[in-house]
């Protein structure tokens, strides 16, 4: 029987700063639709993990795959279209652009009609923009945001710009959703409300998920695997309950603070 050929194969990735290696050896596989964590303490090489999976760095050493095809070297917009969306572990919205707007910005990286079209402003433009349009205020009746469409994104509560984000980048129709920190800044209900959207996300948009997270019980409550970066390498992997229990684990980061 022929194995299944992962979604996400990251075979011996590392990236060198200088003389320091940020990264080392690191391998991952995620397969379609699973929900899974990866977690560290500060400095471990998390978003650093992100920024090579979406083109912002290039690997020294290692590869990326996605459904087979090789990313190592392409650039961020052309990641996008391979299907790798992301969020930050800071939000980075268009401030002064409204809410509809921001979730629009992610439909155009995708726009059928030529720029050409938009230039002249032929039918194909006007009817490429109504397209955009509607599906982006479908987007925000998912997020209940619809009825904030008009806000500038920056007049949104904390946890509003958080879910805008989220909006944004399923907006541009990934294969992989990249989370990078979704719950920092959040009070426990907020937190909770995000744990049920992205266990409802991942299931509507039929999305594998890669979970950056401190909160660990939001890690655990929703991921079904999770990887481990301790100084830029991959010190464990498992579901949650061996993670919680690694020695190797508890030493770099967990602690006592787990229940």
């Amino acid at each position: 029987m022929t194995a299944k050929t992962p979604l996400l194969n990251v075979q011996n990735l590392g990236i060198k700063f200088g003389g320091l290696k940020a990264l080392s050896s690191v391998t991952i596989e995620l397969n379609k639709g699973e929900l899974v964590g990866l977690i560290g303490p500060n400095g471990a090489g998390k978003t650093t993990f992100f920024n090579l999976l979406t083109g912002v760095y290039v690997p020294t050493e290692g590869s990326l795959m996605l459904e087979g095809q090789k990313l190592n070297g392409l650039v961020p917009y052309k990641i996008t279209r391979k299907g790798i969306s992301r969020t930050f572990q800071n939000i980075r919205l268009f401030s002064d652009l409204s809410v509809l707007d921001n979730v629009k910005v992610a439909y155009h990286s995708l726009a059928k009609h030529s720029i050409a079209s938009s230039i002249l402003r032929l039918p194909s433009h006007f009817s490429g923009e109504r397209e955009m349009e509607e599906k982006a205020i479908e987007f925000l009746k998912i997020f209940k945001l619809d009825k904030v469409k008009h806000e500038k994104a920056k007049n949104l509560p904390y946890g509003q710009q958080r879910r805008l984000e989220i909006a944004r980048a399923l907006a541009a129709n990934p294969k992989l959703l990249l989370l990078d920190e979704p719950a920092a800044g959040m009070n426990p209900q907020e937190t909770e409300e995000l744990m049920n959207l992205i266990a409802f996300i991942r299931a509507k948009f039929d999305l594998t998920v890669l979970l950056i997270e401190h909160d660990m019980p939001l890690v655990m409550g929703v991921c079904e695997r999770i990887y481990v970066l301790d100084h830029g390498q991959l010190i464990a992997q498992g579901v949650p309950e061996e993670i919680r229990n690694n020695p190797k684990v508890i030493e770099a980061y967990l602690g006592e603070e787990v229940s």
